[in-house]
């Protein structure tokens, strides 16, 4: 089973401390979104659990004590950096603070496990084409060399999108190809390998590879893993990502980005923030009464170790 950290709440950044404690204690509560009082319960365990995945915009939290987790399980790692200021991530580093984490990141863990995450692109009067660009240039130049590749994806317009950020402008085919043609460029320029992410859309004449950023052929690849066949459906339309599971919660990511597809308001993610309990195996609140708990099915899907490759680090 993979583990995903960071797809619906930036829990490296805001609750590093439940996070490790749960590693610690070998398990962690999921509530179901759509059922909540539904609870899955997940060993967190090198025999149960094939990866760790990490999706964060600020990992300075949990550097000092990453070893904790990093020292038992394969890991992979995804780094949002974007071109926007706090006018649309309020609670995300600047740019310079980030690149010096992720270059801390990077020596910690190995270049093979790292991947800048360059995503959404969207645009507004003040976040042009030409924005994106010269943004896009200087962050490659800096993180390169640091990198397995960059991963970029265009905005999908949920329908909260239009109150949270009413500002955005539609991204046309014409638009979206003239960015990917830009983004192309300018990483084949620094020798970063580019890919997209969510969409079916091929922009391989471009030079950007197509969507499956969370493989087990990638997470293998960067781990000295090789993992079962496995038929997947992806994550959602235009993913073709392996399936993992998420033990965050929705609705609770103070970062307050606008275009967040995880927080339905900022001013409700940080009510629920309120809820956290360091010491509760849930990531919001305890269970209660009327809660159902089952131990999920976790199948191991690695075969084989392939860590005598010496251009691994960390072994």
């Amino acid at each position: 089973m993979i583990i995903n950290t960071g797809g619906r709440t930036d829990t490296v950044q805001y609750y590093t401390d439940w996070l490790l404690r749960r590693f610690e204690e070998g398990y962690v509560l999921v509530r179901n979104p759509l059922f909540p009082h539904k609870i899955s319960r997940y060993q967190l365990t090198p025999d149960r659990v094939d990866c760790v995945v990490f999706c964060s915009k600020n990992y300075r939290p949990i550097l000092p004590r990453l070893a904790q987790i990093t020292g038992r399980f394969p890991t992979c790692f995804f780094y949002t950096i974007t071109a926007y200021g706090r006018d649309v991530e309020p609670g995300v580093p600047c740019l310079e603070a980030s690149v010096q984490t992720l270059k801390e990141l990077s020596a910690l863990v190995g270049r093979r496990r790292v991947a800048w995450r360059d995503d959404p692109v969207l645009l507004t009067e003040k976040y042009t084409v030409a924005r994106h660009f010269e943004t896009f240039e200087a962050l490659a130049g800096e993180l390169a060399p640091f990198v397995d590749r960059c991963i970029f994806s265009f905005v999908e317009m949920y329908r909260k999108l239009a109150v949270n950020m009413p500002e955005l402008q539609p991204l046309t085919a014409a638009l979206r190809q003239e960015l990917a043609a830009g983004l192309g460029a300018i990483a084949a320029k620094r020798g970063l390998p580019l890919q997209i992410c969510g969409t079916d859309e091929d922009l391989s004449p471009f030079g950007v590879r197509p969507a499956g950023c969370m493989t087990l052929e990638t997470l293998g690849r960067a781990n000295g893993l090789e993992f079962k066949d496995r038929v997947h459906r992806g994550m959602r339309k235009g993913c073709h990502c392996i399936e993992t599971r998420d033990i965050g919660a929705y609705d609770s990511c103070p970062n307050g980005c606008r275009y967040c597809y995880a927080n339905t308001n900022e001013r409700l993610a940080r009510q629920n923030f309120c809820l956290h309990d360091p010491a509760s195996p849930l990531l919001l609140g305890r269970p209660g009464p009327a809660d159902e708990i089952h131990q999920a099915d976790q199948r191991p899907l690695a075969l084989k170790s392939l860590r005598d490759d010496p251009v691994l680090p960390g072994f």
